[in-house]
Formats: structure tokens, C-alpha cells, sequence
């Protein structure tokens, strides 16, 4: 089988009617996605205390939305090539509506992982689906660079929407009503939806290999699940043996892929030194950036006493800095080049990261808002500009498998980065001295530790919040220098990686 990898013709730019009105249905998939990834990290102290998880349930109620949406991801948007993205979008966007109320009221640790990991089956089906019908609805390269950034800067602002929306719900309501937002945008969605959006799939897909699928899903879970278990229990028989069956199913996923007439995945598409560098670049940009997101919501209620609408409104500079390059990033790009944007923009990420080594206790908030708006800035700009390339690299035919790509990247990054990243916070963490007295659940998370204190006399609680925050913080920082180093390598790899790399331009 030759590679369908080709350069995609610009020489009739065909522009279809109604394609910016689709455009915003589109967007309140990606918006109904981010709110929902963005809220759970600020209802995470108040699930903490309800369901009491340990630990190790809380970084599972944390990252197996990722596992499972990382390793479906490749099949849901080649399942969507097949029968339609429009199909795939509109059935993915009712079950994430409706499993969003199972998360809601769950009521124990075990219930919520798995409400979590069902929720990533239905988000698999939204992301890729709505960048593939991006790439079907734009054929001229300036609109659809200006789609794309429309599409991320919608991530952003739902990053900024989240934590305002969920502070304002998490003051009034009870916990599980931050995953009942997603109801209201799901009905939108599928009403509007089913009228506005055309349907687009490849004409000549071929079968849906199940066989590829497991190994897909197998090896995608087996491998992330052996760095969380190896970062957080060390390198034990088990570890290893799941991250060598996963390894194992991956390659054999790949095997097959070569000798399949239709393939699921055509990883030829890696031979473009520029799809390959774009990928990267995003799995390892998410990577340094996630684990410190993810605990960026407790530093800023659990050890700075912020509500939780505060700080929701603590995190918007980063949103506001991501919509405002995102929208600019494909200009930028075709004036400079893609890889001093994408480079410049990750080093920027980067150094911000950097600057919250310094973050103590009692750390004032310009600091930390002048870094959370240094990170929207460099992340709108590279995440932009990489799915801009991603995109542009493959014919439309595979759209939906090129954006599960780009898509399996960012969560797999996501993962990976709190398996990791988190696990040296809770690392650090657990290792705190505190007073005599001291019940074991205040080591499992700060959480624990605040709901622990309630109970004590006030100078032992006093003293336990003290060491247990100071500890929390310790783990931050070292957590922020680690996403720091991975940024910077990355963006001198992405300057490599993406030399001669451009965007196309309408003829």
C-alpha cells in the first residue's frame, strides 16, 4: 500500500456556504470538553472530603478520563471517517450529556473512576470529530487557520469558563452540580447540531478493524498505567510487566497497520518530519504543563484560603492569554515561521513555569497571574499553529484519524504528566512531619489533611496545616522546575524538528 500522506491541493479553493454558523456548533463541543476538564480540578477538595478517596483514588479520579480517552482516541476518529463525523459527533456529544450525571452523583471513589472512565469512551468521539469537520468545511488555508484558532481559542475560554462557572456553583451547590453544566450544552449542541452540520466521511474507508481497535485501547491504557503505578510505587514486577504488554500490543498495533489494505491508522503519516514534530510537540507541552494544572485549583483554595470562585477568576489570565494569540497564531506563523512560533511560544510556557519555582505559601498574586498569562500566551500560540500543521499534512479523506492524532497526543500528555508530575507532588507530600497525633488519612492529600484538622485541638491543627501545606508547596515547585525542563527541551527540539515546516497560503 502506498502512503496516502500528499500535499493537499490548493488550486480550486472551494468555500462552503453555512461553514461559520457550522463552526459554532462545532465549538460548543470543544467548549462542553474543556469546561468539563477545567471543573473537576476545582470540585477536587470537595470530593475529597465526600468521598474520602485515598491517595492513589484521587490521582485515578484525575487521570483515567485520559487513559481511556488516550487510548480510543485513534479508533473513535477513524470510526468517524467511516460512518460519518457528523453521526459520531452528535451520538458522542448526548452519552458525554448524559454520563456527565452519573459523575454527578457518584458516591464513592469507586464509582467516580468509573464514572470518569466512561465519560472519556463519549469525549474520544467529540475532538476529533470537530477538528475533522473543520478540515472538511474550510478548504482555503487562511480561514481554516482562522477556524482552528477559533476552535482553540474556545478550549481556552472554556478553561476560563469552568473554573468561574463551577467556583459560582461550588458556592451555592453541592459538588456534582459542576458536572450538570455539561446538560445545557449537550442539548444545544445536538439540537442545533443535527440542522447545521454537514456530513463528511471518506468515501472509500474500507472496514473498521476491531482487532486494531483492542490493540489500540490495550497497549495506549497498559503503557500509561505502568509510568503512573512505576512513578508512584517504583519500578515493581507489576509496572513492568503491563508497560511490556502494552508496549508489545503497540507494536504489533503498528504491524498490523502496514499490512492492513485500510488501515485504522496510516503511520506513514509519520514520515512528515513536520507531523511528527507537531505531535510531539504537543504530547510533550501537555505533559509539562498538566500535572501543575491539575493542583494548581488546591494550592490556590487549600493553601491560600481562596473560595472557589475566587479562584476560578485566579486562573482566567491563562484563557485570556491562550484566545488572544490563538486567533492571531496562523497570521504569526506565515510572517515569521512556524517553527520560531511554535519554539517561542513553548519557551515561553516554559520560563513562566519556571517563575513558580518561587511559589511559597503566602505568594502574592501578581506573580502568579503575570505566569498564568505567560503560559496562555505561549500555549495559544504553539497548540494553534501545531494543529494548523496536523491538519494540513493529510488529505481530508483522513482528517478525523490526523486529529485523533494530534488529539491521542494531548491526553496522552495529560495523563503521563499527572501520573508523573503529580506523583512527585503527592511524593513530596505524603513525606510531611506533623504533629504528634496526626491521623494517617492527613498523608494521603491535603484534602485529608484540612478535613483532619477540623477534628483536632486548635494548636494541633494549626500545626498540621501548617506542615501539611508547606509540604504541599514543596511538591509544586519541584513539580512546576519539572515541567519547566520539559518545556524548554521540547521547544529546542521543536525548533529542529519544524525547520522549513510552513503553512499553505490561498493561491
Amino acid at each position: 500500500m502506498t502512503s496516502t500522506l500528499q500535499p493537499v491541493s490548493t488550486a480550486a479553493v472551494e468555500k462552503r456556504p453555512g461553514r461559520w454558523a457550522a463552526l459554532s456548533v462545532l465549538i460548543l463541543a470543544v467548549l462542553l470538553v474543556a469546561v468539563d476538564a477545567t471543573v473537576l480540578g476545582l470540585a477536587t477538595p470537595y470530593i475529597s472530603e465526600d468521598l474520602k478517596p485515598s491517595g492513589t483514588q484521587l490521582l485515578w479520579i484525575g487521570d483515567v478520563y485520559s487513559f481511556v480517552i488516550a487510548g480510543l482516541l485513534v479508533s473513535m476518529g477513524s470510526l468517524g471517517d467511516r460512518i460519518g463525523r457528523k453521526k459520531l459527533l452528535l451520538v458522542g456529544a448526548t452519552a458525554f450529556g448524559l454520563i456527565s450525571v452519573l459523575n454527578a452523583y457518584a458516591t464513592t471513589p469507586e464509582l467516580m473512576i468509573l464514572a470518569r472512565a466512561l465519560l472519556g469512551v463519549a469525549g474520544a468521539t467529540l475532538m476529533p470529530a470537530t477538528l475533522a469537520l473543520i478540515r472538511n468545511l474550510f478548504h482555503d488555508p487562511r480561514e481554516r487557520s482562522l477556524a482552528v484558532g477559533i476552535w482553540g481559542a474556545t478550549a481556552s475560554a472554556g478553561t476560563a469558563v469552568g473554573p468561574v462557572a463551577g467556583g459560582f456553583l461550588l458556592e451555592h451547590f453541592w459538588w456534582g452540580s459542576v458536572f450538570l453544566i455539561n446538560l445545557p450544552v449537550m442539548i444545544v449542541l445536538v439540537l442545533v447540531g443535527s440542522r447545521l452540520l454537514p456530513e463528511s466521511k471518506n468515501p472509500n474507508p474500507g472496514p473498521w478493524d476491531l482487532s486494531s481497535v483492542a490493540l489500540s485501547l490495550v497497549g495506549m491504557i497498559g503503557v500509561v498505567y505502568a509510568v503512573k503505578e512505576a512513578a508512584a510505587h517504583g519500578l515493581g514486577w507489576q509496572p513492568v510487566a503491563t508497560g511490556l504488554f502494552g508496549a508489545a500490543a503497540l507494536y504489533w498495533f503498528v504491524r498490523r497497520q502496514l499490512t492492513l489494505p485500510a488501515p485504522l491508522l496510516d503511520v506513514r503519516l509519520f514520515r512528515n518530519r513536520g507531523f511528527s514534530g507537531a505531535v510531539l510537540a504537543d504530547l510533550f507541552t501537555v505533559l509539562g504543563l498538566s500535572g501543575l494544572v491539575f493542583f494548581l485549583s488546591q494550592y490556590l483554595q487549600l493553601v491560600q484560603g481562596r473560595g472557589p470562585f475566587e479562584a476560578g477568576l485566579a486562573e482566567v489570565p491563562a484563557a485570556v492569554g491562550a484566545v488572544a494569540t490563538g486567533l492571531v497564531a496562523g497570521t504569526f506563523a506565515r510572517r515569521f515561521s512556524v517553527r520560531a512560533v511554535v519554539s517561542g511560544g513553548l519557551a515561553a510556557v516554559g520560563l513562566a513555569l519556571g517563575s513558580l519555582t518561587l511559589l511559597s505559601q503566602s505568594t502574592g498574586y501578581p506573580l502568579l497571574g503575570a505566569a498564568l498569562l505567560v503560559v496562555g500566551i505561549g500555549a495559544g500560540f504553539s497548540f494553534t499553529v501545531t494543529a494548523d500543521v496536523i491538519l494540513s499534512s493529510v488529505p481530508k479523506e483522513q482528517a478525523g484519524a490526523a486529529s485523533a492524532v494530534s488529539e491521542t497526543a494531548y491526553e496522552l500528555g495529560a495523563a503521563l504528566g499527572i501520573a508523573l508530575l503529580g506523583s512527585i507532588v503527592t511524593g513530596v507530600y505524603a513525606g510531611f512531619t506533623g504533629p504528634a497525633g496526626t491521623p494517617a488519612a492527613a498523608h494521603e492529600s491535603l484534602g485529608g489533611a484540612v478535613e483532619a484538622a477540623q477534628g483536632l485541638p486548635a494548636h494541633t491543627s494549626e500545626a498540621l496545616l501548617n506542615a501539611a501545606r508547606e509540604s504541599f508547596v514543596d511538591g509544586l515547585t519541584l513539580a512546576a522546575g519539572g515541567g519547566a525542563v520539559v518545556l524548554l527541551a521540547t521547544a529546542v527540539a521543536a525548533w529542529f524538528l519544524l525547520r522549513g515546516q510552513r503553512l499553505e497560503s490561498t493561491p
